[in-house]
């Protein structure tokens, strides 16, 4: 995987949250087209990343990008929620804060959304 790159946090319990960290990231991606762009979803909005959710449609139309959608496995078994509850275009990552701590060790931006 590339060295650095662009990691958006999202966190909270309001669908908006995630439509914002998507506008985020198909922004950045049109200027610039290179990078590696994950959104890091953390905290009872990973309802949202399951399959037949409002908000599926539009996780759907990202998964066709290189934008990489993960969710917080502890935030997960918080609310109940399996893996297999997700969307087939989202992976999980054991904790978010430990993935967010990693990549900026890497290099990477890290933006709150």
């Amino acid at each position: 995987m590339t060295s650095a790159g662009l990691v958006l946090h999202v966190s909270g319990a309001d669908a908006t949250l995630i439509q914002g960290g998507i506008r985020s990231a198909l922004n950045a991606r049109a200027q610039l087209p290179t990078l590696a762009i994950e959104i890091v979803v953390q905290g009872p909005v990973v309802l949202f990343l399951r399959a037949g959710s409002v908000l599926e449609p539009a996780l759907t139309e990202l998964a066709a990008t290189p934008v990489r959608v993960l969710s917080c496995q502890n935030s997960m078994r918080s609310v109940g929620l399996d893996a297999a509850d997700l969307l087939p275009s989202v992976s999980v990552v054991p904790a978010a804060v430990a993935h967010l701590t990693v990549r900026q060790f890497k290099g990477w931006a890290y933006i709150r959304v």
